[in-house]
This record gives structure tokens, C-alpha cells and sequence, in this order.
């Protein structure tokens, strides 16, 4: 049955409790939520963030009364962030914003029935946009990531408009950068943009967030590698508060949905992505290295290193339940498949970078913004939802 009432409509036997609400102090010496939207961006950095997405439940081993969640922020809404309800006045104001946005991991315990959030778990933890993260993979260093703030390439600030989301068999959250190109704009009206600029969607008057003409970090006339530094997945260890997250380049950079994990038959990860654009590709993974299960800290850099696919579609016979499945994986590896400089690539860091110039290279099918993908826990299938 359908309900028009605007509230949280449950069946018989069940019932529903507020876990935890946007602004919430993570920590008891955090300053309270101030819902005339004159906090500041510090305290937001010390808050649970806003607008949520995708999020994953990491149980204790052995304790089935405690565990952990990581929660994306995808976004923001200005007119509750600040007290003025418009699009930021000041380099404050975007360090606010920044700070709502990225994820939340927070501790909970079961009481009863009812599980409960924990203020002032040593777990709890905000990795926002304004967050140090680092590098790891094949495009790591390359001078396209390269900026007057970061000459080595290798250290970024933030995450933002973080999507969904992924859960490694190691026990770590991916967090998935979405549309980051909204993030950008240019303080010259009349900048040109390069190819892989264009197919990444950045526009001079950026999309309604407007934190270019505040912050110089996303003014495309005076920081264009900056947009290069966004729209990656991102491994977070949830268990390990002081730990530094990691971008993943060798996943290939587009606007991340999720990233759904697997293991092949040999015991390698495997995962599937999908690029949330009309028009766009669904790619996989497959990591080099086998899982190691008994060690899970093994597998710290495992996504460091493997293979990108992108899916290309044939016309199929019009049955959906035909055995064989119609289509093939290509392989998004610089030298091969006619990915090279005669294309316009000079290293597979800049396959990675530009990953959506080089899955049109080998003709991907274009798809109706290819949005979550899940794979069957019984019989391995990957179901897409566009």
C-alpha cells in the first residue's frame, strides 16, 4: 500500500528511532548544532555531515552489540547551511560547505532493541573536503595531479559529493566521488576548456555550488589540475581512525555511483563501477594480487594495482535469459587496443585520469546513466540499474 502522510510509515511489529541527525557533535567537546546556520566551518568539521547517500555497516568481530558505520555527505543545502539561505559569500563559507560534505564514520551499540549512536567513540571520525588524502596507484604523482600547493602530486585535499559506496572483504568502506565537475568554475567567463575537460562536464559558472570565486582551489583559470584531483573512489579503514584515506586511481576516474565488490574464481577483488552520466560506460576492476583472507591488512594497497575494463553491449537476441551473455569486456590498458599516443595517451596514468576519453577509444557502449550496480550473492550475476 501506498501512504501520503508525511511521516515514516512502518508494518505491524516495527518501529523507527532517529540513529543520528545532520550537525550532531561526533565528540563531546564538539560544539553544539546551531540551527540558525551561524556555526562555523569548524565545528561542522566536528559534526555528522549532511545530505546522506550510500553507507556501510562494519560489525566488531565477536560482538555482535557493536559496529561501525561509514555515511556518505553527498551534498549540501544552502538555504539551512548559513543564516543569509544563499550561495556562499566567503572562503568560510566554502570550507562550511566542504565540511558538510565527504563521510561520517561513526560508532553504534545495540540497547535493547534499538541501536544507538555513540558520542565521543575513539572510532568516530569526519573525512570531509577539506580532509588530507593520499594518492595510491598508477596516477599517483603524475603531473596532471600536480598543483602550486601540491608539487609532488601525491597529497589532495578532500572528498566531496560522495555517492554511494562500496565494502572491501579486508573491512574497508569506498566511498564514491560523484559529480565533482559541479564543484569547478572559472573566474575568466571566457576560458576555453581541453577535450578531457569538456567530457568531464566543467563549466565556467560551475553548477549552483559556487565555491570557485571564493576558494582558488576551484577556479579553473588558476587551478586547472585541480579537477584532475577529484572523481575517484576512495578506501577508508574505518577501524583505524588515524589512518590517511587513499584515492584509487587505478579505478579510473568518472562520476562514481558505487563500487560493488567480488571475487573471481582464482580469488582476486573484483570491482564494478558505474559512471553516473547520460551516456556513459560501466567498468570493472580485477586486482592482480589474489584476496588474502586470514590477513586483512595485506590487502591495504591490493586496488593498487590491476586491471580497468569497460563494457561494450551487442544488440543481443531479445531474450534476457539467453545463456550466453552478449557482449565482452575491453581492456583500458595504455598500449593496447589502440590506446596509445596515436590516440591522444602518453602513459596509462593518463588512461586513468581521462578513463571516460579512453573507453570511447574502444567504442564502449553508451548507457542511460548506469547508476548502482549489486552482484548476486548466489550465482554471481551483476545487475545494473540505470
Amino acid at each position: 500500500a501506498s501512504a501520503t502522510s508525511d511521516t515514516i510509515t512502518l508494518p505491524p511489529g516495527y518501529s523507527a528511532s532517529v540513529l543520528i541527525s545532520w550537525g550532531q557533535p561526533l565528540h563531546k567537546n564538539a560544539p553544539a548544532f546551531d540551527p540558525s546556520g551561524n556555526g562555523t566551518a569548524k565545528a561542522q568539521e566536528q559534526q555528522f555531515g549532511d545530505n546522506n547517500d550510500g553507507m556501510s555497516l562494519f560489525a566488531f568481530p565477536g560482538d555482535d552489540n557493536r559496529a561501525l558505520m561509514a555515511i556518505n555527505n553527498e551534498y549540501t543545502n544552502y538555504r539551512y547551511l548559513y543564516a543569509h539561505g544563499g550561495a556562499p559569500q566567503s572562503a568560510e563559507d566554502v570550507r562550511k560547505a566542504l565540511a558538510s560534505e565527504g563521510v561520517s564514520v561513526i560508532e553504534v551499540r545495540r540497547k535493547g532493541d534499538t541501536w544507538q549512536f555513540v558520542q565521543d567513540s575513539r572510532y568516530n571520525r569526519r573525512i570531509h573536503g577539506n580532509s588530507p588524502i593520499r594518492f595510491g596507484g598508477p596516477a599517483a604523482g603524475h603531473a596532471w595531479l600536480k598543483t602550486s600547493a601540491d608539487k609532488t602530486g601525491k597529497k589532495v585535499l578532500g572528498t566531496f559529493q560522495n555517492c554511494a559506496n562500496g565494502k572491501t572483504p579486508w573491512g574497508t568502506y569506498l566511498t564514491c566521488e560523484e559529480n565533482f565537475t559541479d564543484c569547478f568554475g572559472s573566474s575568466n567567463p571566457q576560458q576555453t576548456f581541453d577535450a578531457g575537460q569538456k567530457r568531464y562536464g566543467v563549466v565556467a559558472a560551475s553548477k549552483d555550488i559556487n565555491w570557485h570565486p571564493h576558494d582558488p582551489r576551484f577556479d579553473m583559470a588558476k587551478n586547472p589540475n585541480e579537477l584532475n584531483r577529484h572523481g575517484w573512489v576512495v578506501e577508508i579503514d574505518p577501524f583505524d581512525p588515524q589512518s590517511t584515506p587513499v584515492k584509487r586511481t587505478a579505478l579510473g576516474r568518472f562520476k562514481h555511483e558505487n563500487a560493488a565488490l567480488a571475487e573471481t574464481r582464482d580469488g582476486r577483488a573484483v570491482v564494478y563501477m558505474g559512471d553516473d552520466e547520460r551516456g556513459e560506460f560501466i567498468y570493472k576492476f580485477i586486482s592482480r594480487d589474489k584476496i588474502n583472507h586470514k590477513n586483512p591488512k595485506a590487502n591495504k594497497d591490493l586496488l593498487d594495482h590491476g586491471t580497468l575494463y569497460v563494457a561494450i553491449f551487442d544488440a543481443g537476441d531479445g531474450n534476457a535469459d539467453h545463456p550466453k551473455g552478449q557482449g565482452q569486456w575491453v581492456e583500458l590498458t595504455y598500449g593496447k587496443n589502440g590506446i596509445d599516443a596515436n590516440s591522444g595517451f602518453a602513459s596509462q596514468a593518463e588512461v586513468l585520469i581521462h578513463a571516460r576519453l579512453a573507453a570511447s577509444v574502444v567504442k564502449a557502449t553508451r548507457m542511460d546513466r548506469p547508476e548502482w550496480i549489486v552482484v548476486s550473492p548466489t550465482d554471481g550475476q551483476v545487475y545494473c540499474t540505470l
